[in-house]
C-alpha cells in the first residue's frame, strides 16, 4: 500500500512538473498575415480576424481547420487604437481613433464588417460629445458598453466616459463614469461584471506618452449598477493591454511601458473571486497594441509591436492550451 501511495505521489509531481513547463508556442502557418500594430484581434463563428492598425490595410481572416490565412476586402479607412467586438456573425468597430500622431481624431460612427458577405458598412453614429478612441468595448445581452478612452490622440483630454448603445432601440444611455480615466487598454466581462485593467493616460502635451500607467484595476457590477476597484492592484502596470473573461478569471497580455524597451510579454490573472493574481507562461514574443482570443480551450495571441512605440510590427501568432 505504502509502495501504490509512494507512486501516486511520484506521478502527482511529474504531473504537475509537466504543467509547469506549458509555454507559448508559435504557430506554424501555411501562409502569413501582414504585419501590423494597435489593431484588433477577434473570433467570428469559428474563424480568426485581425483587422486595423497603422495605415489603410486589409481584414485577414485564419481559419484553424486549414491553418491558413486569407485576405479579405479592404479597409474603408484608417482606423486604429480600438477593441473590436463580434456581434450577430459580424464584426464591429467602435471608439477607434483615425490619422497620424499624436493629434489622433476619433471615428464619427461604427464600422461593421460582414465575413460571410466580405464587406464593410457604416454603422450608428457615435454622439458628438461622447466621441474618443482607445475604448474598451464589450458586449452583453444585446447591448454593447463603451469603457474610458481619449478625445484627442494620444495628446490629452482622457476621460472616465461610460456609455450604454442598446442595439434594438438605437439608444445611446450615459452610465456612471469609471473610478478613473484610462486608454491603451481592452476590457472584459468576468461573471456579469466588466472590468477594466491595465492601460494609462497618454499625455503628450506633458511629455509624458507612456509614462502615466495604471495600476489599479476597476469593475463595473451590473447587479449593483456601480464601480468598484480591485483591492490587489495590476502586478505589472502597462499600457497597450488587451484582456480576456473566462470563468471567474481575468487575463490581462501585453502591453509597453518606460521600463523597458521590449513590449512586455507578461500574462497575468486575476482570480475575480479571492482578489488574488497569478502568473500564466510569459509570451515567447512580448508585444502590445493587438487583441487576444479565448477559443475552445487556447489562448492566442497575434501582431502587434515588438518594442515599445511604433515598431517592429509583428504578424506571428502564438498559442497557449488554458482551460
Amino acid at each position: 500500500m505504502k509502495y501504490f501511495f509512494t507512486l501516486a505521489l511520484l506521478f502527482s509531481s511529474l504531473a504537475a512538473f509537466s504543467q509547469s513547463k506549458e509555454k507559448w508556442t508559435a504557430v506554424e502557418t501555411l501562409n502569413y498575415p501582414l504585419p501590423r500594430h494597435e489593431n484588433s484581434f477577434v473570433e467570428n463563428n469559428g474563424k480568426f480576424y485581425l483587422l486595423g492598425g497603422r495605415g489603410i490595410k486589409p481584414i485577414e481572416e485564419y481559419d484553424p481547420k486549414t491553418n491558413t490565412w486569407k485576405t479579405l476586402a479592404m479597409a474603408p479607412m484608417e482606423f486604429h487604437h480600438f477593441q473590436a467586438i463580434s456581434f450577430k456573425n459580424e464584426i464591429y468597430v467602435i471608439g477607434a481613433l483615425t490619422g497620424g500622431y499624436p493629434h489622433e481624431t476619433p471615428l464619427t460612427h461604427f464600422l461593421i464588417f460582414n465575413p460571410k458577405t466580405n464587406t464593410w458598412r457604416q454603422g450608428a453614429e457615435i454622439p458628438e460629445d461622447r466621441r474618443r478612441g482607445s475604448v474598451g468595448v464589450v458586449v452583453r445581452d444585446d447591448k454593447f458598453y463603451l469603457v474610458c478612452g481619449i478625445v484627442d490622440g494620444h495628446f490629452a483630454d482622457f476621460v472616465p466616459w461610460f456609455d450604454e448603445y442598446d442595439t434594438k432601440t438605437g439608444n445611446w444611455t450615459i452610465l456612471p463614469d469609471a473610478p478613473r480615466p484610462r486608454d491603451h487598454f481592452g476590457a472584459a466581462i468576468v461573471e456579469d461584471k466588466i472590468y477594466a485593467a491595465g492601460g494609462r493616460t497618454s499625455n503628450a502635451e506633458v511629455g509624458k506618452v507612456l509614462d502615466l500607467v495604471i495600476s489599479e484595476v476597476d469593475y463595473y457590477d451590473f447587479k449593483t449598477n456601480t464601480w468598484s476597484t480591485v483591492a490587489a492592484d495590476l502586478p505589472t502596470p502597462r499600457g497597450g493591454t488587451s484582456s480576456v473573461g473566462s470563468g471567474k478569471y481575468l487575463v490581462v497580455f501585453n502591453g509597453e511601458s518606460t521600463a523597458q524597451e521590449n513590449s512586455h510579454d507578461e500574462v497575468e490573472i486575476l482570480d475575480t473571486q479571492t482578489g488574488t493574481w497569478s502568473r500564466l507562461p510569459d509570451l515567447a514574443q512580448g508585444r502590445h497594441g493587438t487583441g487576444v482570443i479565448h477559443y475552445k480551450g487556447k489562448l492566442y495571441v497575434a501582431a502587434g509591436s515588438a518594442k515599445r512605440g511604433g515598431g517592429p510590427e509583428l504578424n506571428t501568432m502564438e498559442v497557449l492550451e488554458w482551460k
